[in-house]
């Protein structure tokens, strides 16, 4: 399994837009920054075509040591959640994006992507 990793991206930039190669890399870090710094202040961010990234927050709850079975408190506290569009699922699975399992995809969410928050 590759990893695409931020000088990846910044490559592409530069050979897809033309900049230079230190704007490509100025150019990606802007983007993630802005994409940080709103996922930081409670903002969602959403890419259309993409997806969603948003931040949940998680209560207080009480969670069992595996080891021991000893309850113990869960604190507070907020998780990341990528949710991703439908046309972007349906490229992972294969499919021509637009398309569902048998018919046209009406471009709503079914709410039923991998939000990241297990229970641990």
């Amino acid at each position: 399994m590759n990893t695409v990793t931020r000088a990846h991206l910044a490559e592409a930039i530069y050979a897809q837009v033309g900049l230079s190669r230190n704007e490509s890399a100025d150019l990606l870090e802007a983007v993630l920054e802005r994409v940080g710094a709103a996922l930081e202040s409670g903002e969602s961010v959403k890419i259309s075509g993409f997806g969603t990234f948003s931040v949940r927050q998680k209560g207080r709850r009480i969670g069992r040591n595996p080891k021991t079975g000893q309850e113990v408190p869960i604190l507070p506290r907020r998780v990341l959640v990528f949710r991703p569009s439908n046309g972007l699922k349906d490229v992972v699975n294969g499919r021509q994006p637009g398309m569902g399992d048998g018919g046209l995809d009406d471009g709503s969410d079914d709410g039923a992507g991998y939000d990241g928050a297990g229970d641990e």
